[in-house]
């Protein structure tokens, strides 16, 4: 690739582990391909892949496969993320033990890498806001977000400044914030090209505006987590030093073994404490984190009165979608949703201030004869284990997700769940000697398989 930019490389100049020769020479190297698993749909997939040492479920790949040809990414047993963004990881392992009864947001989520990462590590009885202001990148989040299976995370499309109308509600917030995007050289080199320092600092100035707006909604004592991927610093320890001028808060650490290479720094006039990865340094590319703790006082949010919207004729009808434990059965527009029964007061709550893009699991709607399922509840992690399904190999699986005519054994009349691998790709209704596929339209494979077959 190219040669990195002189301003930038002048830039860092001074910053801690910076080695310009090196990271150039890193930059003529294929960028790392790395994924991680989903620990509610295990699998054998990567099973031989080197693990990435800070993030439990990561994987190296030794290579990038077509992840749009394989059954088991659609299935949601696996997310693709880059490693040094999994560091996310081992900050909220190590700052929040216990993750349970905690209220989460991830500002600006799409595609869903942390989210679905944070998933992964919150206890039931959380609630993980994921938010994304452009409307079709939330169309993406929501898709990914679906795939991971989750009830317990809900899906925004607002602007950072709408969460101010919920004052301290938040025990975690994570801002990977929009920027120049310079630690993706290696993976993008268009970044390359638009790279510019009149855009670093517009960057910076809209990283500001973001955290300023957002800032109100995290409670007194909650944490948070800032990320980029950029290599400017003043995107990263300015923006430190920014938020410790203007905002009551101090800074966090975590153990940081000497292998993996990961460079802790220091912002210049406060001494907050940041981590820096670089591609000549770790098996990644270039991200940079941080975490604080908010230290002043927080107008709390009062409980919201409500009345519980739960129907119980309907939940009857669709409880055999549900493993048996408790869920609040709720109607959305013409389909209905479940969620956890201690998360409905958060619905009046969150309301009040953000558009709510999806709340826990569509179940889907009754109509006159039977339940017609929605695509969401297949994916789910609390789907019933008693669901008739039909076992497809992986030429009838990617068929399947083509929308082509599969053959498949014939079954009774009925809904069935299609799996590959023992994990579930959605819907078809068999009609005795026919199926019909429910797969959405809009979730269909595009690329042409003929490559897989013979």
């Amino acid at each position: 690739m190219s040669q990195l930019p002189q301003e930038l490389l002048r830039d860092l100049q001074g910053i801690r582990g910076f080695d310009g020769d090196a990271l150039q020479a890193a930059h003529q190297l294929p960028a790392v391909t790395s994924a991680r698993l989903n620990p509610y749909k295990p699998s054998g997939v990567f099973a031989t892949a080197e693990p990435v040492p800070w993030c439990a479920t990561g994987r190296y790949l030794v290579e990038r496969p077509s992840f749009t040809l394989d059954p088991l990414f659609h299935a949601g047993a696996y997310y693709v993320q880059e490693a040094s963004s999994m560091f996310l990881h081992h900050m909220v392992h190590t700052l929040l033990p216990e993750r349970d009864n905690l209220r989460v947001l991830d500002l600006c989520a799409a595609p869903g890498g942390k989210s679905t990462l944070l998933a992964s590590l919150l206890g039931k009885s959380s609630l993980l806001i994921s938010n994304e202001v452009i409307r079709p990148r939330a169309s993406i989040l929501e898709e990914n977000m679906t795939r991971w299976g989750y009830t317990n995370t809900w899906v925004t499309s607002n602007d950072p400044r709408d969460f101010s109308g919920l004052p301290g509600y938040f025990d975690l917030m994570v801002v990977d914030a929009p920027c120049s995007g310079s630690g993706l050289f290696r993976k993008d080199e268009r970044a390359l090209g638009e790279w510019s320092e009149a855009n670093v600092l517009l960057c910076a100035q809209r990283q500001q505006r973001i955290l300023a707006d957002a800032w109100p909604a995290l409670k007194e004592g909650g944490i948070l987590i800032y990320a980029t991927c950029s290599y400017s610093p003043q995107e990263d320890e300015e923006i430190l030093d920014w938020l410790s001028e203007d905002f009551s808060a101090e800074p966090l650490s975590v153990p940081l073994p000497e292998e993996w290479g990961i460079v802790a720094t220091y912002s210049g006039k406060a001494g907050f404490t940041g981590y820096r990865f670089s591609p000549d340094k770790v098996k990644g590319e270039g991200f940079f984190i941080a975490a604080l703790r908010k230290t002043s006082e927080t107008d709390a949010l009062r409980p919201a009165k409500f009345r519980s919207a739960h129907d119980k004729k309907i939940y009857a009808q669709a409880s055999h979608l549900l493993q048996a434990r408790d869920f609040a059965c709720l109607k959305m527009g013409d389909e209905y949703n479940m969620i956890y029964p201690e998360h409905e007061a958060d619905i009046a709550i969150l309301q009040k201030a953000v558009y709510l893009r999806r709340i826990g699991t569509p179940l889907g709607q009754p109509t006159a004869k039977e339940w017609l399922p929605a695509h969401d509840i297949a994916l789910s992690i609390e789907r019933s284990e008693n669901i008739p399904s039909i076992s497809l190999d992986k030429d009838q699986a990617l068929r399947f997700l083509k929308k082509e005519e599969v053959a498949m054994p014939m079954v009774e009349k009925g809904w069935h769940l299609v799996c590959y691998d023992g994990h579930s790709l959605g819907w078809v209704k068999s009609l005795g000697n026919r199926f019909n596929n429910y797969l959405p339209k809009h979730w269909r494979i595009r690329m042409d398989i003929r490559e897989l077959e013979g």
